[in-house]
């Protein structure tokens, strides 16, 4: 008999919603912002991609917008959804470039880097 396993919760308390499909996003990438022990950069914040984000981004060494068909990545651009490095979104914020996240699909975890009052700045889906 299989084990089962309890659904990913989100900073909401209930269960994770998938983040994007297209593209594909998530350490597993399977849509969802999930995590596991492996996931050393806590890719669990579901964020819209903005312009000034990705230049931003770009700007500290980190390229999301530029495709890398060697593994698999399409690069994104401006309203793509993607899990982002919880470590990284902070870093954004400090800097006034944070995008805009959806709650309902960041993983619980982005709570041990990101305190729940700033993600909440951030959210699309509050209301």
């Amino acid at each position: 008999m299989a084990l089962r396993t309890a659904p990913s919760v989100n900073v909401l308390g209930s269960r994770l919603v998938p983040c994007s499909h297209d593209p594909k996003t998530g350490f597993f990438r399977n849509g969802s912002c999930d995590t596991c022990a492996e996931d050393r950069g806590s890719h669990t914040v579901c964020a819209v991609m903005s312009a000034e984000f990705l230049a931003h981004s770009k700007y500290l060494g980190n390229d999301l917008s530029t495709p890398r068909p060697e593994f698999g990545f399409p690069g994104l651009k401006p309203g793509d959804q993607w899990c982002l490095c919880a470590g990284r979104f902070l870093q954004a914020h400090d800097e006034d470039a944070a995008p805009k996240i959806y709650l309902k699909s960041t993983h619980q975890r982005a709570l041990e880097i990101v305190p729940l009052a700033i993600l909440r700045r951030y959210a699309l889906d509050l209301g």
